[in-house]
């Protein structure tokens, strides 16, 4: 059922992006992944102020799908392909991409990787991550906002927990953060080789 919605769904998630940035000579895909509260929209913003990318974010782009979301099975198939139809069309325009979504899954992961080689770009994969009582707090925080303008995520503690039970290690060459100390070197890091 998703699949015949995928092109209409990339077009309607195209449609509430921002002003893309300019086309790059060498674009490339940054991949988040970590769950709930580790700081990947925060390292997602620290990344933007370095490189000329555009943020795609799942939790925007979940509430342009579905302005009530459930978080369900179908819901995300449906979201995703949509996804990964926009961001392979993008990229295919020199627009450089940074997914800032959980990505906890090496199935789901293996689809961006297949897009990435398909095009021959450069792919950079970070996961983030943060002690549990730092998220929690980050977590509890985040409820208690009237207006979480930078944030659109609904993930409580129990998210968390039982998206835990189902993160898979990364395969791949990757970086990793811990967002409850200085991000700054591994975002040096990432924007060197990038621009290597």
């Amino acid at each position: 059922m998703w699949q015949e919605h995928a092109l209409s769904d990339a077009h309607r998630l195209r449609e509430s992006l921002p002003e893309l940035p300019a086309p790059v000579a060498q674009p490339f895909l940054i991949v988040l992944s970590g769950l709930p509260g580790t700081g990947k929209s925060y390292v997602s913003r620290k990344l933007a102020e370095h490189l000329p990318c555009l943020i795609v974010s799942s939790d925007m782009m979940r509430k342009s799908l579905f302005p009530s979301p459930v978080y369900d099975a179908s819901e995300n198939q449906r979201l995703f392909a949509a996804l990964h139809i926009l961001i392979e069309d993008l990229l295919s325009k020199n627009i450089a991409i940074l997914l800032d979504a959980t990505n906890l899954v090496e199935h789901h992961r293996e689809r961006l990787y297949c897009i990435v080689h398909r095009l021959r770009l450069k792919l950079i994969i970070l996961r983030v991550e943060a002690p549990p009582e730092v998220v929690q707090e980050r977590l509890q925080a985040r409820m208690a906002m009237d207006n979480p303008s930078q944030d659109s995520s609904n993930a409580d503690f129990g998210v968390y927990l039982r998206m835990k039970a189902r993160k898979q290690e990364i395969r791949r060459q990757h970086f990793a953060v811990d967002t409850s100390r200085d991000i700054a070197p591994v975002i040096e890091k990432i924007v060197r080789e990038l621009r290597r």
